[in-house]
Parts: C-alpha cells; structure tokens; sequence
C-alpha cells in the first residue's frame, strides 16, 4: 500500500482546480456572507447563553441548499455527498475532520425558511447586488411559465372531488395528511411531435401529456438574462394569472415579450397602464388562418422570447429541477432556490466572457 502523505488532500484539491471545479468558480463570483443578515433574522436562533451544542453557520447551511438546487439532491443524497465530494467539502469550507449536517438538520433549516418566508426576501437581496454590480434589468422583460414536476399522488375519485374543493378527506389519519400533497395539480402539457415522415403535417402531430406539480412563472430582462421576478402555483393555474406580478417595474425598457396564452384584453389594459409595449404572441382566429402579418410578427418575436425557454431548459435538464417535498410553500422555497441559483450560474457566465453583456 501506498503511504499517504501530509499535503494529498492539498493536492486532490489543486488538481481539481486545475481541471476547472464549478463551485470553485461559483465561490469565487458569489459572496455568499450578503445572505447572512436575512439567514439570521429568518433563523431566530438564541445567543447561545443556554448551553448546547453550536448550531451549523447559517451560511454554510444555505450553500446545502445551494448544493442541492444544482445537482437535483434530496437531503440523504446530499449528506452522503457532501462526505464524499472534496468539492464540495471546499465549496461548503468544511475539512475532513469537521461534522457533517444530516438530513434531518438539513431538513429542518429548510422548514425554518419557509415558515419565515424568506425565499423571496433572500432572492431580491441578490437582485439588488445585481443592481449594484450594473447588471441592470435591460432591454425589456420576457415572461413565460413551465410546468415542475411532483410524485404522483394515488387517490380516489372521491378524495380528489375532495381536494379540489379546497378540503381533506375526513378519514386520513394524521400521517397521511402530512405525506400526501393536496396542493399540487394535474395539468396537459399540450405541443406537437416531432415528424416521423414527410407526409405529417409541417408542425407535426399535436399531442398533451398529462402532468403532475406546479408551475414556475418567471420573468427575465432580455439583455443580462437573468430571472427578475417569479412566482410558484399549481400546475393547473392559467399561464397568465400572476402575469402582472410578473411584470418588473425596474426595467429600464418597456417592450414585454410572451407567448400566446398570455394575450387578453386584461393583460393588454395592465402593460398600456403602466406604459409598456405589448410584444405578446398574437393568436389564431378560431376557424381563420392567421393573417400573413400576425404570423411574420409572432416570427420575430419568437426570436426574442426563446430566450427565457433556455432558462427553464437549464433547470429542467441541467440541474434536473424536480419537486420532492409536499405542499406548496416548500414548493416555492425549492422553486425559487432553483431560480436563485439559475442567477448564480448566469452570473459567473458573464463574468466568465471577460467583457462587459
């Protein structure tokens, strides 16, 4: 056998720098210690004067959940990773020596930010240093939605009559209340196939496909990319129902791009008030082709609005976004991590380039 010597770890560490660690780099663009002040008023912890054993640092607990909206990562997962990864032993400032959160401390910080509520207060505080740093909200803002998925729920007939009116069936037992997630909702992803040959349709066969969870409604600025405003329903709720709160007063220009299900006369009468420029999809007259000029429209608009897909394709298959946890405010705070992180990842993007976006 080989004897280990004093500095192997110095060197594993070296070598994966070399190769180009991702969170390396993510620590290097991100101060994570802004966080702190928000992390310490969400935790409530006591000064310590009653004894015990130290709590983890809020800071380190909050790049776990970092860890997690990156790599996709329930909480035995990331424990057993974070024993085993020097990567993320360095990315988190741990030694080899040094005590290792659980799942179920892991679990529990993330249950203490989401009774306080502190996902949106932590993703505006990054926003603001974006802000600060010149990454302005530019160019105008394309909003769209994408449907998250959730473990399917086996019920009956009768629970979900019961759950879709608002209520629990009265004969769960207290456990299974707490296992089953009557907030999440079934919803079609409606689009079209691909053509398996050339006598299809140019656009394919439309198909729908059945999905369980919520949905991520998100509105990014056009220059910099990065998300500005987000929101988290059910799977079932309209596209365009929190299109408003989308809708970010901070960019400095006024054109709004979506898709077609975002257009109606409410939404038009709200960007006309706040003195912005519709550039939503136009739709097809019911039983009508679509005028020549609407589709060369919807053309060049199209090419503008793809680019908030490729924010929800990055968390869909990159960082494999997937909704484990059961109700609607864990949801979000999983939801708007995975947001957040998306930031963190088009930051250090743009300062990778070397020249100003």
């Amino acid at each position: 056998m080989v004897q280990r010597g004093f500095f192997d770890v110095d060197d594993r560490l070296a070598a994966l720098s070399a190769a180009g660690d991702p969170l390396e780099r993510l620590a290097s663009v991100v101060d994570f210690e802004l966080f702190r002040p928000v992390l310490e008023k969400a935790l409530q912890r006591s000064d310590g004067s009653r004894g015990g054993r130290p709590p983890y640092d809020p800071v380190m607990m909050f790049k776990v959940l970092v860890l997690q909206a990156l790599y996709s990562l329930s909480d035995d997962a990331v424990e057993f990773m974070i024993r085993d990864r020097l990567s993320f032993m360095r990315f988190l400032g741990l030694g080899l020596g040094d005590r290792v959160p659980d799942a179920k401390t892991i679990w529990l910080y993330r249950e203490q930010l989401v009774r306080a509520k502190a996902m949106e207060t932590l993703f505006a505080r990054f926003d603001n240093v974006l802000h600060d740093a010149g990454c302005l909200a530019m160019g105008g803002q394309i909003i769209d939605a994408t449907v998250v998925a959730a473990p399917r729920q086996k019920l009956s007939d009768d629970e979900k009559a019961t759950i879709r009116g608002g209520g629990t069936p009265q004969d769960w037992s207290a456990p299974k209340r707490r296992q089953k997630d009557v907030d999440a909702r079934w919803t079609l992803k409606r689009g079209r196939s691909k053509r398996s040959d050339a006598s299809e349709m140019k656009a394919g066969v439309q198909i729908a496909v059945p999905m369980f969870g919520y949905k991520n409604h998100a509105g990014i600025d056009r220059t910099h990319g990065f998300i500005r405003r987000w929101t988290v329903t059910h799977a079932a709720a309209h596209d365009s129902r929190p299109f408003e709160a989308l809708l970010d007063p901070d960019n400095t220009a006024s054109r709004v791009w979506a898709d077609t299900a975002y257009r109606s006369r409410k939404n038009e009468t709200a960007m006309a008030r706040r003195g912005l420029v519709s550039m939503v999809h136009f739709r097809k007259p019911k039983g009508k082709p679509l005028p020549e000029r609407h589709a060369k429209a919807n053309a060049a608009r199209s090419a503008v609005r793809s680019a908030v897909e490729h924010v929800f394709a990055d968390q869909k298959h990159r960082m494999k976004l997937f909704i484990r946890t059961v109700g609607i405010e864990r949801a979000r705070i999983k939801i708007g991590m995975a947001n957040l992180v998306y930031n963190f990842s088009r930051l250090a993007w743009h300062e990778g380039r070397g020249a100003p976006a």
